[in-house]
């Protein structure tokens, strides 16, 4: 499991699917690890400690997506490194990563602690939860240095290839979870604190299993005395891909709150529609992100290795695969929308059932357009062009909230669903404008 992950040569379209499928079980696993607290505690703390997990959850995701952004900003370098086969700057880059890393996060973790009573009232928590809220985001927040070190290790593993392992560091981390959560709060009666320590501990050890890993397997991402040192143009370059990934991830989970408020203003049988429809997309969606990671790290490394024909190669390959896949998976949603729904509402809410339905026929017609647009943003992350994605998920979270507020009050749940399909065909004519532009300047170079 050790060995070296070499993408710059070989069949283009194997290796894409070797890349993906670690990393869809992954992202499925990672909605799956993020239930675990939310059951346990609902079950043996009581339903104010469930409801303060929701609250917390919300909270707790912005930061997080905030830290998982940053280290995929680092590793697209790392991965261009990598296929350049420049291991001394890889080994720096890691450890300017560490050192800017554990400064950022332990800022992060200060202003996380200091306004949460503030962003807790802001969104309106009840009184009768704030508590139990408070209680588990403290915790949570304390914990925010084991949740950057353990996504560093495991994103460098996922750029150099090596996604295998960096699955079962998941795997290992979601089943020690559910342990402790087990230990601490079922039979040790922690209550929503000892969830809140079940996660900290288990990225901890965790990310303490990835670096004993990386000692032992992969010496040559092992950080020498030579390799700490300053390098001014290497801390721009990281700063800047950190910054906008992290910018990215965070205006993405932003957007979908504000999507959230206007589902809110209709009722709750489209909150429980939206609720529904939002996990099955969640299951839809681990696919094109999967994909659009694996589109990253081969472009990267290509890219490193100066082999920019390979890189196009690999992303029309990609972009032909995921579309392929996003046609497949909406008439898959499209024929079994009733029996999807149902497995998160109630039969008796027929009312919510007929909501979700309508949204799903909706959002289908457009579907594939997202498969296409993360083809596109693995292509731009793994070319350097971070900005690219950025500014297309500004775009269609711009489209999708305007458009939902606009149109909720005439069409209700349909609105978001149209609102966020007219979003999807913006950012891919986006995307195409933009690479055919920076494509015909290539040849012309």
């Amino acid at each position: 499991m050790g060995k070296k992950v070499n993408l710059t040569e070989g069949p283009i379209q194997s290796q894409l699917i070797k890349l993906a499928l670690p990393l869809l079980i992954g992202n499925i696993i990672q909605q799956l690890y993020n239930t675990v607290d939310t059951i346990i505690v609902g079950r043996y703390v009581g339903e104010n400690a469930f409801a303060a997990l929701g609250v917390a959850g919300t909270v707790m995701n912005l930061f997080i997506f905030v830290i998982a952004g940053g280290c995929t900003g680092v590793a697209l370098i790392v991965a261009t490194l990598y296929g350049k086969g420049d291991y001394n700057t890889l080994r720096r880059e890691l450890f300017l990563s560490i050192v800017l890393g554990i400064a950022c996060t332990l800022s992060l973790s200060i202003v996380a602690i200091t306004f949460m009573p503030i962003l807790l009232k802001v969104i309106h928590t009840p009184l009768e939860i704030t508590a139990y809220t408070r209680q588990y985001l403290n915790i949570i927040f304390i914990g925010l240095l084991a949740t950057f070190i353990y996504n560093l290790l495991s994103a460098t593993m996922r750029a150099i290839g090596n996604t295998q392992i960096a699955l079962f560091f998941l795997i290992f981390a979601m089943l020690l979870n559910i342990f402790l959560d087990l230990l601490l709060v079922a039979k040790l009666n922690f209550g929503i604190a000892g969830a809140a320590w079940a996660t900290v501990i288990s990225q901890l050890l965790c990310a303490g299993l990835c670096q004993l890993y990386i000692l032992k397997q992969l010496p040559f991402l092992k950080i020498r005395p030579e390799d700490m040192r300053f390098d001014s143009s290497l801390i721009h370059k990281t700063a800047q891909f950190a910054f906008i990934s992290a910018l990215h991830q965070s205006s993405l989970y932003i957007g979908k709150l504000l999507v959230q408020g206007a589902v809110n203003s209709i009722g709750f049988a489209a909150i429980s529609a939206y609720t529904a429809t939002t996990r099955i997309e969640g299951i839809a969606q681990a696919f094109g992100n999967s994909g659009a990671e694996s589109i990253s790290v081969f472009v990267a490394q290509n890219t490193g290795a100066g082999n920019r024909a390979r890189s196009i190669s690999g992303f029309k390959k990609g972009l032909f695969l995921l579309t392929a896949l996003g046609l497949f998976i909406s008439i898959m949603m499209l024929f079994n929308a009733r029996l999807l729904l149902k497995l998160f509402i109630s039969n008796a809410n027929e009312e919510a059932i007929a909501l979700g339905i309508r949204y799903i026929q909706i959002i289908c017609c457009f579907y594939f357009l997202c498969f296409i647009g993360s083809a596109f943003v693995g292509y731009f992350r793994g070319s350097g062009q971070v900005k690219i994605p950025f500014l297309g998920t500004t775009l269609h979270i711009t489209i999708r909230v305007i458009l939902s507020y606009v149109l909720v009050s005439k069409c209700a749940l349909a609105a978001v669903a149209l609102a966020t399909g007219i979003g999807w065909i913006a950012v891919v004519a986006f995307q195409v404008i933009v690479y055919s532009k920076v494509h015909s300047e290539m040849y012309k170079d």
